[in-house]
């Protein structure tokens, strides 16, 4: 699944996704590291939400107009907000290129490709979710 991040692109592999909601502002957990936006009550199930336009290094996502992509994480829903949710293809029509880890550090990067001739980091989200919630 590709979405957008300020004027960048990112694919999230499409297996860990479970759900696409529309941007709802989280409750803020105080002192909570800054790209964790808060918790969010999913149908009575309540959900951390992370904010990837902060953990990447960029500006907020999580803004009106913009998602929040559910993520499976083992037994647990995590949310990740984005600026958008862009398209849905399969990874196999992304030409894999370098490592991302000069992109984002800390492991949100796995690689960078193209697609149509844009440059696409592909996320590593279970591994940015393991680092929230270790």
């Amino acid at each position: 699944m590709l979405v957008r991040l300020a004027d960048r692109r990112y694919a999230i592999p499409i297996d860990s996704v479970r759900e696409i909601l529309p941007f709802r502002r989280p409750t803020r957990l105080p002192g909570a590291p800054v790209h964790v936006a808060g918790l969010l009550n999913v149908r009575g199930t309540i959900v951390t939400v992370l904010d990837l336009g902060v953990r990447l290094g960029d500006r907020a996502a999580a803004r009106p107009g913009g998602s929040i992509v559910l993520v499976e994480h083992g037994t647990k829903v995590v949310g990740a907000a984005v600026d958008e949710v862009v398209d849905v293809q399969q990874l196999a029509d992304l030409e894999m290129g370098t490592d991302g880890t000069a992109i984002a550090p800390g492991g949100a990067v796995r690689a960078l490709g193209r697609l149509n001739g844009e440059v696409v980091g592909v996320l590593d989200v279970q591994d940015i979710i393991s680092q929230v919630l270790a």
